[in-house]
């Protein structure tokens, strides 16, 4: 049987070789079994004194930064807060010297100097104004113009950075859109400051579906943060699951001549082009290759010719995604001394692709990412079933300590709801990472979903 100071003295050393992490449960708001962790800190915590940390100078060598209150000033941010009334509040922890009010500091991150305003110690809700911050200190600057979380602050010579904290990569994304009209570039402004607050928190947006993307650890991660645009800065939003980046592409070779022939009072218009559209491997883009000898078409029509078939591929020919990985070539054409015109070698060479594109084997494309889930061994057979019946490739499995490591690959429109799936399954034990890896051809019962959704069809479009 072990006496309480012996328990103590075991669990101090535990936790400073980062065996043991304690952990206490507590309600600050009612100010329930906050003293058991002040007493945790005091007992168990190590002395920072005592302490060293990893760090990286400015070449990235790896050093070891010491807690001394007399050396160079070396302060971690590791929150931001975005305050209604003072602005950005940077909260720092000092590793090393001491940091002044109103004095410059160096970020060394980003090479810029950073003018403070007062230093202060904070209090619950409250700042309180004091000379300085030192060694051991967690405190907060008002208005730093550029640092973020993850940053160090140092002097101007300093040349130590704090390993910043691995900022895990976001598991589920949705669309976020404006109830309102009008308030999109608000919701941008608010989500930056959120971000601000929470980098687990990743903001973008879609290129092709031009939708403006919000993703997170979870789907109760983003609710919270679309809670809080409402609460703090009363805008209301709407979440949906963000819209699949799909394209087509062709898959055989095609040859065609395409004219364009319109007559109205006045001018006509007239046009004519003979083109081969080729499929390219995948990531290949978009080709355009003049090979006409001599001046059937002239040249300044030549490019026209290249914007319609580009401004065609965009609109997509079977359900209104990109078309992509292809090369167009240009063999041959006419044109007339009077009603040939830019306008209508466009007009000719979105006629032209349509046509071809529709002979040339059209096919959809969709996004396939690699994923990685990690789960106890005792959920490995659902979670097997589960990715094949969301047309996953298991690539291989690595397992130890009563956990396994999927490797899959998986379809983009088959991974948006599996955040919530895989907390079914494991009763919230698994959790997965995933990344763009290529883009491969939808199978053909799923393509006939697609196209019907689009309600695009591949019908052509009257000519201009």
């Amino acid at each position: 049987t072990l006496s309480d100071e012996e328990l103590l003295t075991g669990l101090a050393k535990a936790v400073a070789e980062r065996k043991l992490s304690p952990v206490l449960m507590c309600s600050s708001g009612r100010n329930q079994a906050v003293q058991p962790i002040l007493d945790a800190i005091v007992d168990l915590v190590p002395n920072p004194l005592t302490r060293t940390l990893a760090a990286k100078n400015v070449a990235g060598d790896e050093v070891t930064l010491r807690a001394r209150p007399d050396d160079t000033p070396v302060a971690y941010v590791f929150k931001t807060i975005s305050d209604p009334y003072a602005g950005r509040i940077t909260i720092v922890r000092v590793f090393s010297g001491s940091l002044q009010a109103d004095g410059t500091y160096h970020n060394r991150q980003r090479d810029i100097a950073e003018r403070f305003g007062p230093t202060n110690l904070i209090q619950g809700k409250e700042l309180q104004p004091v000379e300085r911050l030192v060694t051991g200190d967690i405190g907060a600057v008002a208005k730093l113009k550029e640092t973020r979380t993850g940053e160090t602050l140092t002097s101007r010579d300093g040349a130590v950075m704090v390993n910043p904290v691995h900022i895990p990569e976001a598991a589920i994304s949705f669309a976020i859109a404006a109830k309102a009209k009008g308030e999109e570039d608000k919701i941008a402004q608010c989500l930056q400051k959120l971000q601000d607050e929470d980098p687990t928190l990743k903001l973008g947006r879609d290129p092709q579906t031009k939708e403006q993307l919000v993703a997170g650890q979870g789907q109760l991660h983003v609710e919270i943060a679309v809670a809080r645009l409402r609460k703090r800065y009363k805008v209301e939003v709407t979440l949906q699951p963000p819209k699949v980046p799909y394209r087509e592409t062709v898959t055989k070779t095609v040859e065609l001549t395409a004219r364009h022939k319109k007559q109205s009072g006045g001018h006509g218009q007239f046009a004519e082009a003979k083109i081969r559209i080729e499929p390219l491997p995948r990531g290949g883009g978009y080709e355009f290759v003049d090979k006409i000898f001599g001046g059937s078409i002239s040249n300044n029509y030549r490019p026209s010719v290249d914007k319609g078939i580009q401004d065609a591929a965009e609109r997509g020919v079977l359900s209104g995604h990109p078309v992509v990985d292809f090369r167009v070539v240009l063999l041959d054409g006419k044109e007339h001394a009077v009603d040939s015109s830019d306008m209508a070698f466009k007009t000719c060479g979105r006629k032209a692709f349509r046509e071809a594109a529709t002979e040339a084997g059209i096919t959809i494309l969709e996004p396939v990412m690699q994923v990685e889930i990690s789960a106890p061994d005792e959920f490995l057979g659902d979670i097997m079933g589960d990715l094949n019946s969301r047309r996953g490739r298991v690539q291989g499995m690595d397992t130890g300590d009563g956990s396994t490591m999927v490797r899959a690959q998986v379809p983009l429109a088959e991974m948006l709801t599996y955040s919530q799936t895989l907390r079914s399954i494991t009763g919230g034990r698994g959790d997965f990472h995933m990344e763009f890896s290529h883009y491969d051809e939808v199978p053909r019962n799923i393509q006939d979903k697609i196209i019907a959704a689009s309600g695009v069809g591949a019908e052509e479009e009257e000519d201009e």
